[in-house]
């Protein structure tokens, strides 16, 4: 894992002006140093700022007080060294997965042959070689995560944000691509930012899980999960420290 794909939040200010003309303050004063290679999951109530931290971290928001470092310089704009994954997978309907794996390749300076490569190795790191033909219409909600996913990757980023990425998916869909996304970390040694509003979810995919609290979003307070992978659900260090974090919102 190289040092530029280290990612550092120095005093990060958010404002918003309301239609009334009054300034709404966002964030206040978020700051975050994430290791290369390192899972970082961030918690909170709806309004603390999570997902406005990542348009943020993308270079989708740029007036902001404070500054967002990536390897070392300053993040100006959005760039092919930061990926994203919504919850909505924002899958072109009249293309089909191949292609639309191949959309994260649009800007990249590779030849048409390495792209070509590329995206066949992303279809099988997301196990989906045989759907390749196949459009957004003929496959479920979750292998069209997989497609989004695998899209984030294909143009080989230094950090991965995920925004709520398997929000809108069942329970049993969900946790299967929770273990989907923690293989593909393992393999890619990517770094990668979770927003989620599911706390065993933070818990069971984080190294550190960023607690944040709202009016204006704040970082409340940074968990070290600290356990060997791959982690068993019913592990009761994991249990413990997923009611840990959950007490957070609950007292």
């Amino acid at each position: 894992m190289s040092a530029h794909n280290s990612l550092v939040l120095e005093h990060l200010s958010k404002r918003f002006l309301s239609n009334d003309g009054t300034e709404l303050q966002v964030l206040d004063d978020i700051a975050l140093a994430i290791a290369p290679g390192e899972f970082i999951s961030i918690v909170g109530a709806s309004g603390c700022g999570k997902s406005t931290l990542l348009r943020m971290i993308l270079g989708l928001e740029t007036a902001y007080e404070g500054r967002i470092l990536l390897g070392g310089e300053p993040v100006n704009g959005t760039g092919l060294e930061r990926g994203i994954v919504f919850q909505d997978h924002r899958l072109f309907p009249w293309l089909n997965v191949r292609d639309n794996i191949a959309v994260g390749l649009k800007n990249s300076p590779l030849p048409a042959a390495a792209k070509r490569d590329a995206v066949r190795e992303h279809l099988t790191l997301v196990g989906l070689e045989r759907f390749a033909e196949a459009y957004p219409h003929q496959i479920s909600g979750g292998m069209a995560q997989r497609v989004a996913i695998a899209r984030g990757l294909v143009n080989r980023p230094g950090v991965l944000l995920l925004d709520e990425p398997f929000g809108a998916l069942d329970a049993l869909t969900r946790a299967r691509l929770q273990d989907e996304l923690q293989r593909i970390w393992e393999q890619e040694k990517i770094t990668m930012v979770l927003v989620t509003h599911d706390v065993e979810e933070a818990v069971y995919l984080g190294d550190r899980v960023v607690v944040m609290q709202p009016g204006p979003g704040r970082i409340k307070r940074v968990v070290e999960v600290g356990l060997p992978r791959p982690r068993q659900r019913s592990d009761q260090r994991l249990v413990r420290l997923r009611e840990n974090v959950l007490a957070d919102f609950t007292h």
